[in-house]
């Protein structure tokens, strides 16, 4: 029969669980009296050393929407910059380009979304339009796009082939916008702002759900020589309200940020907490802007997580010349752990070529890079093992495992229960071979997040234990994951 004590601690901990304080508008800071007066107070019921500020924060930190989640639970997404630029071997169009140099031999979308998910990739991003102003749809907005192409007789689409491939092979479709447009007359004048919304209502509605919507802070001069003024929040507004369940990209979100550079490396530490007022704008350019897109903010109040873009080449575009610089299946590997293991995602380029395919080299690399992946991943050596989760303080807790045998690890990677926010700033993962043996240190670390993959010496172990030791909120429960390396 249950207690009344036993049914009040339950209850007790479903108010302080961190999905139930979302709900609650207007909790209090601090822990209900009808509680404290039944002998329960936070400690009773999480454990020894929590108190009213652990709970308090609980109930404030910021949490991913299902969308943003979604978003980072994808792990991996390709980037495909494709456009006129790939016929003058360009990396920057200026907007007088020719359309009739659009002409595909053999585009086809369906073999970059196959290499795509061969790889281990859940999305696709494609530049529907870059800084030259040519436009991959049959836009209304102007004459620079692939209807005045040879392509198709001028009856192509691109972002329809691409939707329509990414669909077939069960990836999230994105599209990028350029805000720069060095062929619109009317760039640099209050008309752009209308022109710009013009081009995302029919990339927002002509081509179903997207899952990404993605936009950079580039404002180069137009074709008069003017510099644009943009209507972020026009733009957001309307995405939000065309493309509910898209997330929105820039250096200043709404959704995800740039992670700072375009190396596919996540800061260290990495907050998917941000503080709005420091990168109040894309493109925005102030002392601390770089370090708050690498490293977010422990104590912001928007959720707001990195993305790690980078190319497979040494340009976004395809250059022949570079068909020998492709990435290796190492380098690739590499990125996957300053990405992912830094708790970004990571964002790869692979530029189709004139033929429009993406070359056979990077397809080879992007197979290569899941093999490796798979391998690395197959065994994980904590599989079925509980996780004693016990907290040792207000913000401070431990994990142990008892793995039942001595194995060697080579790579740790942990977990937060993200859906809850973050609350990890720093911890530290030993292990040790029974009861009484020598205990060694596998890795230390600053923040989890979504994940943190740390490689350390094979080294023989039967316990494990990851210590938190300093947190910016209740530390919820992590997922400990082991592997050979």
């Amino acid at each position: 029969m249950t207690t009344r004590r036993a049914f009040l601690v339950d209850s007790a901990r479903a108010l302080g669980s961190a999905t139930m304080l979302a709900a609650l508008p207007g909790l209090p800071a601090a822990w209900p009296a009808w509680l404290r007066a039944a002998g329960l107070a936070p400690g009773a019921v999480f454990g020894a050393g929590a108190d009213d500020a652990g709970i308090a924060g609980l109930a404030a930190r910021p949490r991913p929407s299902p969308s943003q989640l979604a978003w980072q639970r994808d792990e991996r997404a390709l980037f495909i910059h494709f456009g006129v630029n790939t016929f003058t071997n360009r990396e920057w169009g200026d907007g007088t380009e020719d359309p009739a140099l659009f002409d595909p031999s053999s585009l086809d979308a369906r073999q970059w979304a196959r290499a795509a998910r061969a790889g281990g990739f859940r999305a696709m991003i494609l530049t529907a339009k870059h800084h030259d102003g040519f436009c991959l749809w049959p836009t209304a907005t102007t004459k620079h796009s692939v209807a005045a192409s040879p392509w198709r007789d001028g009856r192509g689409d691109v972002v329809r082939a691409f939707v329509e491939a990414c669909r077939a092979e069960g990836l999230r479709p994105g599209l990028y916008l350029s805000p720069w447009d060095r062929n619109a007359k009317v760039y640099g004048t209050p008309a752009y702002n209308d022109f710009y919304c013009d081009q995302l209502t029919e990339l927002l509605t002509r081509y179903g759900p997207l899952a990404e919507v993605w936009f950079d802070g580039a404002n180069g001069e137009g074709p008069n020589g003017k510099k644009q003024a943009y209507d972020w929040a026009r733009y957001f507004a309307l995405v939000r309200r065309l493309q509910p369940k898209a997330v929105m990209f820039s250096d200043a979100g709404p959704d995800v940020r740039w992670c700072g550079n375009e190396a596919g490396v996540a800061g260290d530490p990495n907050w998917s907490t941000v503080d709005p007022t420091a990168v109040p704008y894309p493109g925005a350019s102030a002392p601390g802007v770089r370090d708050a897109l690498q490293h977010g903010d422990p104590l912001g109040s928007v959720w707001r997580p990195a993305e790690a873009d980078v190319s497979i080449r040494p340009g976004w575009f395809y250059h022949p010349a570079e068909n020998g610089k492709v990435r290796s299946v190492d380098d690739l590997v590499g990125l996957y752990f300053t990405s992912v293991g830094r708790n970004s995602k990571l964002l790869l380029n692979v530029p189709p070529t004139p033929a429009g395919l993406l070359h056979e080299t990077d397809v080879s690399r992007l197979a290569g890079m899941r093999r490796a992946l798979d391998r690395l991943f197959a065994e994980d050596l904590a599989a079925g093992v509980k996780v004693e989760w016990r907290r040792t303080g207000p913000r401070t807790a431990v994990a142990e495992l008892d793995l039942g045998r001595t194995v060697p690890v080579g790579l740790v990677r942990l977990e937060e229960r993200i859906d809850r926010g973050q609350a990890v700033a720093r911890y530290a993962a030993g292990g040790g071979g029974g009861e009484g043996g020598t205990w060694r240190t596998l890795s230390r670390g600053t923040t989890i997040g979504y994940a943190k993959l740390d490689r350390c010496p094979p080294t023989p172990v039967r316990r494990v234990r990851v210590v938190v030791e300093v947190g910016v909120a209740v530390p919820e429960p992590l997922r400990v994951q082991l592997y050979p390396g």
